[in-house]
C-alpha cells in the first residue's frame, strides 16, 4: 500500500466506528454498495451490515480488500479520486489561522445548519442532497492575506467535500470573492458572527450555487459541535 492507501486502512482500523469510517471512504470515492460487493465477490448485505456497525470490527485483511478495492475501481474511471486525495494529503500540516477537521461519517447541509444553529442565506435546496466530509474553520483575513493561490489546497484537506466556515468577517464580501476566483469550490460557506451579509457575497454564492450561512457561535463552540462527529 502506499501512504494514501495506508493512511485510509489505519483510519478504518483505528475507527470507535470501522463500518461507517469504510462508508465515508466509500461514498468519497463515489463508488455504491453494487459495485463495490462485486469487486469483492460478496453481497450488497454484507457490505451494508459492515458499514451499520451491524459485523464484528473489519480484520486487517477485510480492510486491505475493502482499500485496495477504491484504488482499483477509481484507477478504471481514470483515477481522478485517488489523484485529488493525493494532492490534498501531501499538504502541510493546517496553519495557526486555520484548521481542518474530518467528519467519521458525512452529514448533510441540513445536518450543518442544526448543529451550529445558522440561518440560511441562500441556496436552501442544496442543503439535503449534500454531503460534507468536514470543515475547515478560518480566520477570513488571515487566509486572504497571507495564503498564496499555490497553497489554497491546503484549506481543503482530504477532500473538497466540506464546509468553509470564515470567522473574522466584516460585510462577508472577500471570503465570497475568495471562493469565486478559486479553482477549487467548498460545498458550504459559513460566515461567523454577521448581521448583514453584503449583497455580492449573496450574488457569488448564488452564480456558484453554494450555500451560504451564518452562525451567531464563536470558533470554540463551532468546534466542540462538529469535532464529536
Amino acid at each position: 500500500m502506499d501512504s494514501l492507501q495506508e493512511r485510509i486502512a489505519g483510519e478504518i482500523a483505528l475507527s470507535d466506528t470501522p463500518g461507517s469510517t469504510m462508508k465515508k471512504w466509500r461514498e468519497l470515492f463515489g463508488i455504491s454498495q453494487v459495485e463495490l460487493a462485486k469487486y469483492l465477490d460478496i453481497s450488497t448485505s454484507t457490505i451494508s451490515d459492515y458499514e451499520g456497525n451491524r459485523r464484528a470490527s473489519p480484520g486487517v485483511g477485510v480492510i486491505k480488500r475493502f482499500v485496495t478495492a477504491l484504488f482499483t475501481i477509481d484507477s478504471k474511471r481514470g483515477g481522478e479520486i485517488a489523484r485529488n486525495l493525493e494532492k490534498f494529503s501531501k499538504k502541510d500540516e493546517a496553519g495557526s489561522f486555520y484548521s481542518i477537521h474530518d467528519f467519521s461519517a458525512p452529514i448533510s447541509g441540513t445536518d450543518m445548519v442544526r448543529l451550529i444553529d445558522a440561518k440560511i442565506i441562500t441556496n436552501p435546496n442544496y442543503l439535503d442532497s449534500m454531503k460534507l466530509f468536514g470543515y475547515t474553520l478560518m480566520d477570513s483575513l488571515r487566509v486572504i492575506l497571507e495564503i498564496s493561490p499555490a497553497e489554497y489546497p491546503k484549506l481543503f484537506g482530504t477532500t473538497s467535500e466540506r464546509a468553509f466556515i470564515f470567522d473574522q468577517v466584516s460585510t462577508g464580501r472577500s471570503p465570497m470573492v475568495v471562493v469565486r476566483v478559486a479553482p477549487i469550490k467548498p460545498k458550504l460557506v459559513v460566515i461567523q458572527n454577521l448581521d448583514s451579509v453584503d449583497k455580492l457575497a449573496i450574488k457569488i454564492s448564488q452564480i456558484e450555487h453554494i450555500p451560504l450561512l451564518t452562525t451567531k457561535l464563536n470558533a470554540e463552540e463551532i468546534r466542540m459541535r462538529l469535532n464529536n462527529i
